[in-house]
């Protein structure tokens, strides 16, 4: 293709709004342009970079045996009550309603259609295993869209669903979409890392999240470099550090005090002079129409995630007119003690502490001298956040915690939908069983954009070779000289001759722009043709090394394609 023929609106300041690198490169190098917020247009280089992540993702799945569908974005809501979602997944799921009034949603899943299809379609366990999988436009209505293709309300996904007899076959499809995550990746030309994730909306009994570390992300991972450990921070179980101090060794009741005006764990803490780890913090959730009293340690946060694993369903904060009924005392006086209307669940850094600190359930007081299942009775679970400096669970080293951007996640679904739905298929026996399911999504923007965040420098992206809208541009530095005009159309019909996917820079521009252009939009490779050609020689730019050497003419795309292929 001829440059001056293509529309590459580039930008040479960082538009106001954009952020994070990837938002502001994928700006100013003319891939996307916002239409209303989290929505984007894709223009002519965005589009050709996904088409080629979709053509990987495509030779992956297929060498696993997947077989590819086209499936509706427009679901009849009846679907998503059957498998109990309508509900569950409150705003984020755009509805609407068709001319008849009917309810109707928009999908950024196909759980219920996948299964639909099965239920109908699948009679025997001859039929199985089975993997499908589509890529597609999805919908999810984001409350808070940032970060340019990070965080939108549109978005293009491979999502796969796995159908097998038993346990043992879903750990076949489980490991054969992890082998092939991995392959994607890797020939995208991603740093990633494999963690232990939270099953969150989808369900299931086990997932893991593909993700590259970066500033940009939202995510978080607890890392140990230790043993290797890893875990979203949904999911990551540690070892907490131990209390800033040592708990009174004495035997003594719990003890009412004054704390007038002392509602924070910091007031009350500096008024008893004692540090945050010495007290208790109660929380009051809400499961459904349930109350809970949650107990952390002071100094720690709660895991709203492992909370709702351990209620059974979504939780919220109570509201504070709820807490003043229930306890008779405001947030900031709550404690544990004579608490017989609702169920208390108490974080494990909790077991085995004496003579901590909580509120009285009396406004501006507290109690003092109280010792964990001794004075009160709790279901002690893993309810806390892991933190930077906590212990490995595993191996006792320090973890740390790293940012990271979500690509892939693949869940063990387990018999969710297919129990709820009524998917049945005939075993070997005759008898009727419920097949057992597994989930596995990847974001193909979000490859994109990871690729700018771990390539870029201060001129532009530095995009991998698989996934560049191309892989060489062939820059005659004056094209109005007829000798290098003519040298460059050769070398750029050599390297299509090649099977590179290659970029002819005929603008009457100065070189300056050209090359500043062509680091811009990431291209990896770079033939320019110069002040050499008289001795038969041109230049071949490596992007993301910058370096350059020397090369024969007629050797040019062979270079090219041999730097491509190392």
């Amino acid at each position: 293709m001829h440059w001056s023929n293509l529309f590459i609106p580039t930008l040479r300041e960082n538009p106001t709004e954009a952020e994070v690198v990837s938002h502001q490169l994928l700006l100013r190098a003319g891939y996307i342009r916002p239409l209303a917020a989290g929505l984007y247009s894709y223009l002519f280089l965005a589009q050709r970079s996904l088409r080629k992540i979709a053509q990987i993702i495509r030779e992956e799945m297929d060498a696993i045996g997947a077989q590819e569908f086209y499936l509706p974005e427009m679901h009849p809501a009846e679907l998503w009550r059957e498998s109990g979602r309508w509900e569950m997944m409150g705003d984020n799921l755009f509805r609407l309603k068709d001319r008849w009034g009917r309810d109707m949603c928009l999908g950024f899943t196909e759980e219920e259609v996948m299964t639909s299809i099965a239920r109908s379609e699948v009679r025997s366990y001859k039929q199985l295993p089975q993997i499908w999988y589509q890529i597609q436009t999805k919908f999810r209505d984001e409350p808070r869209p940032k970060s340019g293709l990070l965080r939108v309300r549109e978005f293009i996904m491979k999502d796969s669903y796995s159908f097998d007899l038993d346990e043992a076959g879903l750990d076949v499809s489980y490991q054969k979409h992890h082998h092939a995550y991995c392959r994607i990746f890797d020939r995208c030309g991603l740093q990633y890392l494999v963690v232990e994730a939270h099953s969150g909306a989808m369900g299931g009994s086990q997932s893991h999240e593909f993700a590259i570390p970066s500033d940009a992300g939202e995510d978080w991972i607890a890392v140990c470099a230790g043993c290797g450990y890893s875990a979203n921070l949904e999911k990551a179980e540690s070892r907490p550090m131990p209390p800033a101090a040592s708990d009174p060794d004495l035997e003594a009741k719990p003890e009412k005090f004054a704390t007038p005006n002392r509602k924070t764990i910091a007031e009350v803490s500096e008024f008893v002079g004692l540090p945050d780890s010495s007290q208790i913090k109660s929380l009051v959730m809400v499961a459904g129409d349930k109350p809970l009293l949650v107990l952390l340690r002071g100094d720690h946060q709660l895991s709203e995630t492992k909370l709702a694993s351990a209620a059974g369903g979504e939780v919220r904060p109570a509201h504070p007119e709820e807490i003043r009924a229930w306890f008779g005392a405001g947030a900031g006086s709550l404690g544990p003690i004579g608490i017989t209307n609702m169920e208390i669940l108490a974080d494990e850094a909790l077991r085995g502490r004496r003579n901590m600190i909580c509120g009285a359930n009396e406004d501006d007081f507290h109690l003092r001298h109280v010792t964990p299942g001794q004075n009160f009775q709790a279901r002690f679970l893993d309810l806390r956040a892991a933190a930077a400096g906590d212990g490995c669970i595993r191996c006792g080293a320090t973890l740390d915690l790293k940012k990271c951007i979500e690509i892939g996640h693949i869940f063990k679904l387990g018999y969710r939908y297919s129990q709820s739905m009524g998917a049945r298929v005939l075993n070997a026996e005759g008898h009727e069983v419920t097949p057992i399911m597994g989930s596995y999504g990847i974001g193909l923007e979000r490859i994109l954009t990871s690729a700018v965040e771990q390539g870029h420098d201060k001129d532009g992206m530095c995009l991998p070779p698989s996934i560049a809208p191309f892989d060489v541009v062939v820059t005659p530095v004056n094209f109005n000289d007829d000798a290098q005009r003519r040298a460059a159309e050769s070398i750029y019909t050599q390297c299509r001759a090649a099977g590179l996917d290659a970029l002819l820079d005929d603008r009457d521009e100065r070189p300056g722009v050209k090359f500043k252009d062509a680091d811009l939009i990431g291209v990896p490779f770079r033939i320019n043709v110069g002040k050499k050609l008289p001795q038969g020689v041109v230049e071949v730019v490596t992007r993301r090394a910058r370096q350059s050497s020397d090369v024969p003419l007629a050797e040019a795309a062979r270079a090219v394609l041999e730097r491509k292929t190392a």
